[in-house]
């Protein structure tokens, strides 16, 4: 046992808190489906934009980055850093239009978007294959995360441990809905940040400073360390692949689904308290996840690897710093940032995994016109069904690594139709349906073929991504072409209700009649683009000043202050 009493004493405080967050908003959760699983639509931007941080800040991210500096350098953050596009472009072009649907769940936008039966085929299949399968994946990954950080911390058995933090989460959760997985994430987050900042500075210190380190670093590998710092792999790197690099910032920022700000990230737009608010929620999010939020967990990483080189697992390279240089009262709070960040992350994925369950699934398609309390009570139920399936599939679960690129490589491609839906009248349900089916056909044929005859092609991810995002593009496009449109009063209720602004609506708007549209403009793809480079240059300037290469980290200051001041015009436009 590596934990004093005092240890102890926090990690039972926030647990008691947790339970206490559960029961005090029990009764306002149980009222309706809104306030269950949107929270009423009452959030202000500050709580949902820092819900969504906390919630993507699961137990298994700090691992995840020390395991990847380790085997492919700090460029191996391009698996998540290229998402910056994606949700930049979330925040300026589809946080609006997310409010303004009105609807609980993002898959609920398929009722009001398509028409006919292969909207419902879709809505259904959707609401299963996400709501369970992909759902599943992510707790498990998060799951396994937790099993390595408890190995490191307790001698007690690690399955007993994660099953009691997970009654303790599944409590709250079906006892608060959304109000207590909001409430509780946003002061993980304050708690989480602490604490990573605090390993970071003392690890550095205690190291004798980031010079000292990095000498050490390039000693370690034998002259490399360059290749490991850099933030863009070198060609011929022995870590990151470049095609894997160049995968990552030309297709999977548009290709991922959830390219269009979807999943539970939508749940929280739809949850805040208006437009504006959805707005600036997704604008606080790009910001404090991509610019301030990894370094502390990058600089613990690098010195991981010089502490403790040559990790069997170099996922636990993040734990074991954790117990080599915290204290008394700092460790115990580190753990309590573990614990949260794991339970923050499965009532997200509870919630979140609930309501299309119940919204898209059984209330549609299983007992329509039931109340609002017969939801809930459902809502509750299948909950407890989702923690167990969750379970199950960590039990099956080998790396964490493996869990992220089974998640995105199965979901590879989806995303093109999802951003082509707000933008395009033409697109249907069979674009989705096709893109769907082609998508995992082309991942599970490389699957199959690598496992008879294996090949470098599918050994890099990169090529993979590729191949699956070419092959699903081609075909959802030519399905949409092939196949009937919407029919023109489905789209006219839609282009009324949303009031998207791109000029690839103009069919729809001459029918639509007098309707108040914010066109889209190309200098609103400007601001997107002086926001892209406004989030990578800020992220890229606190790591080289981190680092200690100080001129470039002031010139990609400026660069970030420069686009950053561009895009916020943007702030100005009216709305509604």
């Amino acid at each position: 046992m590596h934990l004093a009493a005092w240890d102890w004493l926090i990690i039972a405080a926030y647990l008691v808190f947790a339970i206490g967050i559960g029961i005090y908003y029990s009764r306002r959760a149980g009222e309706s489906m809104s306030e269950f699983f949107v929270s009423g639509r009452k959030l202000p931007w500050w709580i949902a934009g820092t819900s969504m941080i906390a919630t993507t800040f699961a137990v298994d991210t700090p691992l995840f980055v020390s395991g990847i500096i380790a085997t492919d350098g700090i460029a191996g953050n391009w698996l998540w850093w290229n998402l910056a596009a994606t949700h930049i472009m979330a925040t300026l072009f589809f946080a609006r239009l997310w409010h303004r649907a009105g609807i609980i769940t993002d898959l609920e936008l398929l009722e009001i978007r398509y028409s006919g039966k292969p909207a419902q085929i879709l809505r259904g299949f959707r609401s299963l294959w996400e709501g369970i399968v992909l759902n599943c994946i992510v707790m498990g990954w998060v799951m396994l995360a937790m099993i390595k950080v408890l190995g490191v911390f307790v001698d007690w058995p690690r399955w007993n441990v994660v099953l009691v933090l997970l009654g303790i989460a599944l409590t709250y959760s079906v006892m608060s809905g959304f109000w207590g997985v909001v409430m509780t994430d946003f002061i993980q987050f304050g708690i989480a940040m602490f604490a990573a900042i605090m390993l970071a500075v003392i690890a550095v210190q205690d190291n004798g400073g980031m010079a000292a380190i990095l000498t050490r670093l390039d000693t370690i590998y034998e002259g490399k360390a360059d290749q490991i710092l850099s933030f863009v792999p070198e060609v011929g790197s022995e870590f990151l692949p470049l095609t894997t690099f160049v995968a990552f910032i030309s297709v999977n920022w548009w290709a991922s689904k959830t390219a269009d700000g979807g999943g539970y990230l939508a749940q929280r737009m739809f949850a805040a308290k208006d437009e504006r608010h959805s707005y600036l929620s997704m604008l606080w999010f790009s910001i404090g996840h991509y610019c301030l939020r990894p370094w502390p967990w990058i600089i613990v990483g690098v010195v991981s690897v010089v502490v403790f080189p040559n990790l069997e697992d170099p996922e636990l390279g993040y734990p074991l710093m954790v117990l080599e240089y915290l204290p008394t009262g700092l460790l115990g709070l580190m753990l309590v940032s573990f614990l949260a960040a794991f339970m923050s992350t499965i009532d997200t994925q509870l919630n979140w995994g609930t309501s299309i369950l119940v919204n898209d699934f059984y209330k549609p398609f299983i007992a329509q016109g039931k109340s609002e309390r017969h939801y809930v009570t459902v809502a509750r139920f299948v909950t407890l069904v989702m923690l167990a399936l969750g379970t199950t599939t960590a039990m099956m679960m080998e790396s964490i690594k493996g869990g992220w690129q089974l998640f995105y490589g199965m979901s590879a491609g989806i995303g093109g139709v999802y951003i082509a839906r707000w933008f395009w009248w033409r697109v249907n349900a069979w674009s989705e349906i096709t893109a769907w089916i082609s998508a995992a056909l082309a991942y599970f044929t490389l699957y199959l073929v690598h496992q008879n005859s294996p090949t470098e092609l599918y050994s890099i991810y990169g090529w993979r991504l590729i191949i699956v995002t070419g092959f699903s593009t081609v075909c959802w496009l030519t399905a949409t072409l092939l196949t009937a449109p919407v029919s023109d009063e489905k789209l006219v209720s839609f282009f009324k209700r949303v009031r998207p602004g791109s000029p690839f609506w103009k069919p729809v708007a001459a029918k639509a009649g007098d309707v108040n549209v914010e066109r889209l403009r190309w200098y609103d793809v400007l601001a997107w683009l002086a926001g892209v480079v406004a989030v990578y240059s800020f992220l890229f300037s606190f790591g080289k000043l981190l680092l200690g290469f100080y001129v470039e980290g002031v010139i990609y200051l400026v660069i970030g202050a420069l686009s950053g001041r561009f895009m916020f015009r943007s702030l100005t436009r009216p709305v509604s």
